[in-house]
């Protein structure tokens, strides 16, 4: 039996990072070079800056502009990193006495979250700039921890879905930094063996189109693929992977018709939560779903996936740079998530307590700027602006396709960036699949009270997975029946 972790309440930030802590190291030994290319492409973005440790530093020394954040899902001096290096060598060309510091916040999501509230609400940590959780910004907003921002800083650049997770009340409170989107993996490997024609799946499939897929893979008489058990595999674990799952199949079902209104109101009807109850009952049917779905996050889908257990993973965008370290482009195809997807990703916010204003908005205004998120795109983030997916004259500081020149740090002589890559150094589906994805994305429940929301919404949810669950309607009434307690109506 595989040892699983214990999920509960955990983001998918924190798993991110177990991602390359454990994940990665287990999808293939070729991935040792990895770290290397990634540093010397990140110190070409960050034109020469010093380079210091963002884990370990201590909030509020002298001059500082304080950032703080959950961890790098690019590693350790990752892509975070190096942005504010570059931003550090920039003030001293210009001979400023300001640096910034990254100060990397520990635990899960939820743990960053309770942290930053504290320290926030205290004054017992003086950050200046804090990266919300796109769910997290409306809290903050509601409760002046974060301050208003000019509304010049999100211009027509930003895609329009993600310019919206910025905003609360009417007022920006924050700048989209990096974003998120679900999407559908899928082994090609598999539906060839079962002579599937054509695994192209990038102009999208339905649910429908997905199972009679599944059917083919498990056609009796069929050799099935080595280690493969079921048909595809999410994330269902008692944290907020079930709630984006949820979330997915609610909106599906309901042609996008949200659970709170503009204001954070519960607006839901029982109707509306028994069909979406009711398409995540399809979507998650034991015919079709790998059983330990119900018990997985981020990290133990993914490997699940790539050692092959399963021919369809629904997944974020850094899973397409982790998956090529092992499987290559005969084997690994990404397509739009079939219905509707979630959008999710971090936004910076200036702190309320912050002494230093006007330079921390300099600090925001460099980091989320065109060149820095075409930075964020090429290291594997979903970048918040448009230009960075479709202007070709927008770089991260370097004339060559990322990975293509540096040399292998692999025993084997192999390219240590693995990642497929268009003729701009793009990731090679950025602009075709994500960047379409990212604007046709829906988001969670906007609310100052989101924390109780996905609590309530993930537990009632669980029933539908256990030994007994109850029926579409009988589930709709209690759920309906605990959200008005949690949210205002």
């Amino acid at each position: 039996m595989r040892r699983r972790l214990r999920t509960s309440g955990r983001g998918h930030g924190w798993v991110q990072g177990r991602v390359h802590g454990r994940v990665q190291g287990r999808l293939s030994g070729r991935v040792y070079g990895y770290g290397l290319a990634l540093a010397l492409l990140l110190t070409a973005c960050s034109g020469g800056g010093q380079a210091g440790p963002g884990a370990t530093a201590t909030p509020g020394a002298s001059g500082d502009i304080v950032v703080a954040s959950g961890r790098d899902v690019t590693g350790k001096g990752g892509i975070r990193q190096q942005l504010i290096d570059a931003w550090n060598a920039q003030q001293d060309r210009e001979h400023s006495d300001v640096h910034a510091r990254l100060v990397e916040l520990p635990g899960s999501a939820d743990q960053q979250r309770s942290q930053l509230l504290g320290a926030l609400q205290s004054g017992s940590a003086q950050y200046d700039v804090v990266n919300l959780d796109v769910t997290w910004v409306p809290e903050f907003a509601a409760a002046h921890l974060i301050r208003p921002l000019p509304d010049a800083l999100v211009g027509t650049d930003v895609i329009k879905s993600v310019a919206s997770t910025a905003r609360w009340g009417g007022k920006l409170y924050a700048v989209p930094f990096n974003s998120d989107v679900g999407l559908l993996y899928y082994r090609r490997d598999h539906l060839k063996q079962a002579h599937v024609q054509d695994t192209d799946l990038s102009k999208g499939i339905t649910w429908r189109q997905l199972r009679d897929l599944i059917d083919a893979v498990e056609a009796p008489g069929r050799s099935r693929p080595k280690g493969y058990e079921k048909g595809w595999t999410t994330q269902l674990g008692p944290y907020e992977g079930r709630t984006v799952n949820g979330i997915e199949a609610f909106l599906s079902a309901t042609d996008g018709v949200g659970l709170t209104d503009e204001n954070g109101r519960y607006t839901a009807t029982v109707q509306q939560l028994t069909d979406g109850i009711a398409e995540l009952r399809a979507r998650t049917q034991g015919a079709y779903t790998l059983g330990d779905a119900v018990r997985s996050d981020e990290g133990e889908s993914l490997t699940d996936f790539a050692d092959g257990r399963t021919a369809f993973l629904r997944h974020w965008p850094y899973a397409y740079r982790t998956l090529h370290q092992s499987l290559t482009d005969a084997q690994l195809g990404v397509a739009p998530l079939p219905g509707r997807a979630v959008l999710g990703g971090q936004n910076l916010a200036l702190a309320g307590s912050s002494q230093q204003a006007d330079k921390a908005g300099e600090l925001i205004r460099f980091l989320t700027s065109r060149e820095s998120e075409r930075c964020l795109l090429d290291a594997g983030f979903a970048a918040t602006r448009e230009s960075a997916y479709t202007a070709d004259d927008v770089t991260c500081g370097v004339a060559r396709t990322p990975g293509a020149a540096s040399p292998s740090a692999s025993p084997s002589g192999e390219s240590a960036d693995r990642m497929p890559r268009d003729d701009h150094g793009r990731p090679a589906y950025a602009r075709t699949i994500l960047l379409p994805a990212l604007r046709r994305a829906v988001q969670r429940p906007r609310t100052p009270l989101y924390g109780a929301f996905t609590q309530t919404f993930a537990t009632e949810l669980g029933t539908l997975f256990s030994d007994d669950p109850p029926g579409d309607a009988e589930l709709a009434a209690e759920l309906d029946k605990e959200l008005r307690k949690v949210l205002p109506g």
